[in-house]
C-alpha cells in the first residue's frame, strides 16, 4: 500500500516532466530568441522599465485558471450517425496521422505540439508557438 498522500504524488509527477524538459533542454543546443526577449508590461506595449519589478506584476496574474485543450482533430457528422456509435466504433478525424496537435487556450490557438508520453502518462511537447500577431490576425477572423 503506498503511503504518497495526493500533494506527494504530485510532487512527483512534477518531478517527472522536470526531468523530461531538461533532458529535452540539454538535447537541443544554442538558446532561443525568447532569452533575450525584452519584458512587457500587462499592455504589451511598452518594455518594463529596469526599475520597476516585472515579477511582483506577473504573480499578480499566475493563480488564474485558464482551460488548456490538445486538439487531435475535428469532424462534422449527423446526428443520426452518432446515435448509431457504440463501443469499438471509429470516428474518422480531419487531421492526418502524424500532423501537429493544436493546443488552445480558451478556445484560442496558441500553440502546435507532438504527443510524448513519460512515465505512461501523456503529454505534449511545443513545436511552435503562434505569434502576438498571428493569434490576433486569427481572433480578428473569427
Amino acid at each position: 500500500m503506498s503511503t504518497e498522500t495526493p500533494d506527494n504524488m504530485n510532487d512527483s509527477v512534477t518531478d517527472d516532466w522536470a526531468q523530461a524538459l531538461e533532458e529535452q533542454s540539454a538535447a537541443s543546443a544554442g538558446s532561443s530568441a525568447a532569452d533575450s526577449a525584452p519584458a512587457f508590461d500587462g499592455n504589451r506595449s511598452t518594455p518594463i522599465s529596469a526599475g520597476g519589478n516585472p515579477m511582483q506584476d506577473i504573480q499578480m496574474v499566475l493563480d488564474i485558471p485558464v482551460q488548456l485543450t490538445v486538439e487531435l482533430g475535428r469532424t462534422k457528422v449527423p446526428i443520426k450517425y452518432i446515435l448509431q456509435l457504440a463501443q469499438g466504433s471509429i470516428v474518422e478525424l480531419d487531421a492526418l496521422a502524424g500532423e501537429p496537435m493544436d493546443v488552445l487556450i480558451n478556445g484560442y490557438l496558441i500553440a502546435q505540439g507532438e504527443v510524448v508520453v513519460v512515465n505512461e502518462k501523456f503529454g505534449i511537447r511545443l513545436t511552435d508557438i503562434v505569434t502576438p500577431s498571428e493569434r490576433m490576425r486569427r481572433v480578428s477572423k473569427s
